[in-house]
């Protein structure tokens, strides 16, 4: 019977894992959900969850356009919860409240399969994060949930949110190396993408509940990417470790 195990990968010259976080990493949507059914039952925790997520990208696009100043991810996050809150009934949160429930980006849950994951890559590679999530967001997310990062970089490194391709040439750069030998893992093909355009090769991560499971994503292989994988274990298996 002829083996439907895919070919093997070529990792000469890879050096570093870089990952993304909110999806690829942690079950943000999920992990949201499940704070605002124990704090705030009365809220319908999905469309929270979604909507909060919602004014992600264009929170950032008014830094990178010049409207607001740098900014970090965390006050970004707060910035949309204060306009989300009266349309779910809770404007009357107060500031201590709403300073708990912005924290809830800190305490996001990694997928199941992550932390053995990174563990069997991290004896191959040097891992780090690379993410739009502040310093300070991304080292208390990765300690409550066990993240073994030989380095944690973050768009509040370079002063520059993705796709801007500081990000993605920055971490080449502060591990002395080509970009050929940094691979970024995500589970969104926009960032994936810009990464392929600085040099970067790249991983795809399937999460198909990122959105909740009433939201299913469709897992469409690109073939640009140098690997498409439906886990992190299974990433571990194709490099090897």
């Amino acid at each position: 019977m002829p083996s439907t195990a895919p070919p093997p990968f070529n990792a000469q010259k890879l050096e570093v894992l870089a990952f993304d976080i909110f999806g690829t990493v942690v079950d943000w949507h999920g992990s949201i959900v499940r704070e605002m059914l124990q704090w705030y039952p009365q809220v319908d925790g999905d469309a929270f969850a979604l909507a909060w997520r919602a004014g992600y990208a264009p929170a950032m696009a008014r830094v990178m356009a010049g409207e607001l100043p740098w900014t970090l991810i965390d006050d970004l996050h707060r910035q949309i919860l204060d306009t989300l809150l009266p349309d779910f009934g809770l404007a009357h949160l107060s500031e201590a409240e709403r300073a708990q429930l912005n924290r809830v980006w800190h305490r996001l849950a990694a997928w199941p399969d992550v932390v053995a994951g990174l563990t069997r890559l991290k004896r191959n590679y040097l891992l780090c994060t690379l993410s739009n999530g502040n310093l300070n967001l991304l080292t208390r997310l990765s300690k409550q949930a066990a993240l073994p990062w030989d380095c944690i970089l973050s768009a509040e490194t370079f002063h520059a949110y993705k796709p801007d391709p500081r990000t993605y040439g920055g971490a080449a750069r502060v591990f002395d190396v080509s970009p050929e030998a940094v691979m970024l893992v995500a589970t969104h093909h926009d960032d994936l993408a810009a990464a392929r355009s600085c040099g970067l090769r790249t991983a795809y991560i399937e999460r198909p509940l990122e959105f909740g499971a009433q939201h299913p994503k469709i897992e469409t292989a690109v073939a640009a990417n140098d690997l498409h994988a439906p886990n992190l274990l299974a990433l571990a298996e194709r490099l090897g470790c």
